[in-house]
């Protein structure tokens, strides 16, 4: 797991709070960067299991994960999420995409799914759009 801090400042706003999911080093840290220059504490995992023992997931109103993992997927883990009662956003991106999976990823509580190579304006748009 990488963390990395807020503003410059330090001051770190609960709500901008952020889990990402990605097996994917370079996708990975790529969005923990763009999201940290946005305000955003990110905290990473590179497998579903290892993301769901972190205590501190439950906590973060964000969640940003690829749909395949190498012990699972992203539909799943936001399935135990909505589970355990967690109420935050959630962004599907996948490399992978195929028809139904936007409705499927729907169906299992995601916001959005997101085609990569992601667009950094769609990814932000997605986190800032309100049901």
């Amino acid at each position: 797991m990488d963390i990395i801090s807020t503003a410059p400042d330090g001051i770190v706003a609960t709500d901008r709070r952020m889990i990402v999911i990605d097996d994917d080093d370079a996708v990975r840290r790529s969005l923990q960067l763009l999201l940290h220059w946005r305000g955003f504490e990110v905290r990473s995992y590179s497998t579903a299991a290892t993301a769901l023992a972190d205590p501190q997931i439950a906590e973060a109103p964000f969640l940003v994960v690829d749909r395949i993992l190498p012990d699972g997927d992203g539909l799943t883990v936001l399935e135990t999420l909505r589970a355990l009662g967690w109420k935050g956003r959630a962004i599907l991106i996948t490399g992978m995409p195929s028809p139904g999976l936007a409705e499927q990823a729907r169906a299992c509580g995601y916001d959005a799914v997101l085609e990569k190579p992601l667009r950094q304006h769609e990814l932000l748009n997605a986190l800032n759009e309100r049901p």
